[in-house]
């Protein structure tokens, strides 16, 4: 071999396999490369067009290609219009999405046969046909890209898309895979969602079979959403809409130039898009493109709360793409792990955005007589759901008309937090006791049978008084009559001044309980009291019925 031998690189087509047809899965990802050309191409306008035979279309009326610019640029695989990371800008001055310039390929991903013309405002439509069946056959043969050429462009093929069509590009998908089929109101609402620079900017429309895509295809979602929170004043015409908000807007700031909003719906349901596999997440947004969805995947000790199914929301942080370094992934559907830039955009998500949006939700939902987050340690799982029955039960007092009643209502949620576990934890105390002493056949005292005799007469003497016959215990056991200070006598033969023991515990228990079962709101002093306590005699009952 000489010494002054060339050696250049020899690609195969295969490479579009690696690259494109096998790596992009999503429709929405496909039909967003078209848009995103049509943007960097200063298009004002995109028309798509889906017909019954799921053939669609994607035509823009940007400054289109001639036969240089579509060999040299759009076929060329790589070709980026960013030179060295320092043009970021369209001739209209629109920020740059596309980078890499693989995006193309994803094409390739969802029908039998892309036809693509296109023509600028002083040329003649260009362009050819990629049939999916011949390129296989090429990869196969393992044949070079200078020995596989395009099938010829039939401008027939695109029927009336060509008629008043000055400039700019088309691009007819015939055959559609399977499952790329969606209905339009679902496809509306899905380039709704991920395309926010279509409802931001004035200047860029976009059309399904005619009809524009706007923020009112997002009515059933904007209706069904309870609470929001703007992250550092995003301007969006989304959030304008929100109309039906259970409460007012909350402002979030951080150090980071974050914005976006983060939104709560009243049920998960509704964030999911019906007829699709698509679910409405909390999305990352670099210059108006969709770089991430559901971000909070990368947040595994936030994902799997409660809240988290509730969530969705959009964070636009442009400082990702403001130096010209490549952070996004060949698939364009996520972000290269470990930048530092990334990192600090999690982080601040973390411990500025998404733990106080928690805390609020959980205390907005709770004030509203509704579930709350059970994963936010703010309160325990017993005084949430302890809340949640004092919610049931309280809508057979709410509507009374009383402007007074629903001020009290609410006033009363609070204290059934502590009121209702704390008459389930005497209950199951007082009657395991009870179970206890009637399992080891404890015979009562003297002083027992007293304290029953005086109940039974207090209670004969209201029966009669409330001229009732029917027996009210289920058992008319003289156990049962006897409350935790009795009981305790029983079981714990210490002495209560000299040793601690269930006997003094239960003495000092018995002034708050008793209030606490005549449905009393006690004093905060009473509750640290009764709480104290109670712990002492949960443990000394547990102690007891382990037989140690």
């Amino acid at each position: 071999m000489k010494k002054n031998d060339n050696f250049k690189f020899n690609i195969s087509l295969s490479v579009l396999n690696h690259l494109g047809k096998n790596l992009y899965r999503n429709f929405i990802t496909v039909l967003g490369e078209a848009i995103s050309n049509a943007w960097d191409a200063d298009a004002n306008n995109v028309w798509i067009y889906v017909d019954k035979s799921n053939n669609f279309a994607v035509k823009d009326d940007g400054h289109g290609m001639n036969k240089v610019d579509f060999q040299d640029k759009f076929l060329k695989i790589g070709y980026s219009k960013r030179v060295n990371g320092k043009n970021m800008f369209s001739p209209g001055k629109r920020p740059y999405i596309g980078a890499k310039g693989i995006g193309k390929l994803a094409m390739l991903s969802c029908s039998e046969k892309i036809h693509v013309i296109s023509k600028t405002s002083d040329s003649e439509y260009v362009g050819g046909a990629i049939d999916n069946s011949g390129l296989n056959k090429a990869i196969k043969d393992d044949l070079n890209p200078d020995e596989y050429s395009l099938e010829r462009m039939s401008l027939k093929t695109f029927g009336g898309l060509t008629s008043g069509h000055k400039k700019g590009t088309i691009i007819y998908f015939e055959k559609t895979k399977e499952s790329m089929r969606n209905t339009i109101p679902h496809l509306k609402k899905l380039v709704a969602l991920y395309f926010r620079f279509s409802l931001i900017d004035k200047n860029f429309n976009i059309f399904l079979n005619d009809e524009p895509i706007t923020i009112e295809d997002l009515k059933d979602l904007s209706d069904a959403t309870e609470f929001l929170w703007m992250v550092n004043k995003l301007e969006d015409p989304y959030v304008k809409k929100l109309s039906k908000l259970k409460d007012k807007s909350i402002d979030v700031e951080n150090k980071l130039k974050i914005k976006g909003f983060i939104a709560t719906v009243n049920k998960p349901k509704f964030l999911k898009i019906a007829g699709t596999e698509e679910k409405v997440g909390v999305d990352l947004f670099v210059n108006g493109r969709l770089r991430e969805k559901d971000i909070l995947k990368h947040l595994p000790d936030f994902s799997t709360r409660y809240i988290a199914s509730y969530l969705y929301g959009q964070i636009h942080f442009d400082e990702m793409d403001s130096d010209g370094k490549d952070r996004f992934g060949t698939s364009r559907e996520g972000v290269v792990q470990g930048d530092e830039k990334y990192e600090k955009l999690i982080e601040a998500l973390k411990t500025e955005i998404l733990g106080r949006v928690s805390d609020e939700w959980d205390e907005l939902r709770l004030a509203r007589g509704e579930d709350g987050d059970d994963d936010n340690p703010r309160k325990t799982l017993k005084e949430r759901r302890a809340r949640s029955l004092y919610n049931l039960s309280s809508k057979d007092y709410s509507g009374s008309g009383n402007k007074h009643s629903e001020k009290w209502l609410k006033e009363l949620q609070d204290e059934a937090e502590f009121n209702i576990p704390s008459y389930v934890d005497c209950f199951l105390s007082e009657n395991l006791i009870r179970k206890y002493i009637k399992n080891k056949g404890i015979q009562l005292t003297k002083e027992a049978n007293e304290e029953i005799a005086k109940f039974k007469d207090a209670e004969t003497n209201n029966k009669n008084k409330g001229n009732i016959s029917i027996d009210i215990r289920e058992s008319n056991d003289d156990i049962s009559y006897l409350s935790m200070d009795g009981l305790a006598c029983l079981v714990d033969k210490k002495d209560r001044i000299k040793e601690a023991c269930l006997a003094r515990d239960a003495g000092e228990y018995k002034p708050i309980r008793d209030a606490l079962a005549h449905t009393a709101l006690l004093t905060d002093t009473a509750k640290n009291k009764l709480t104290t306590v109670y712990e002492n005699i949960k443990g000394r009952v547990k102690t007891l019925l382990s037989g140690k």
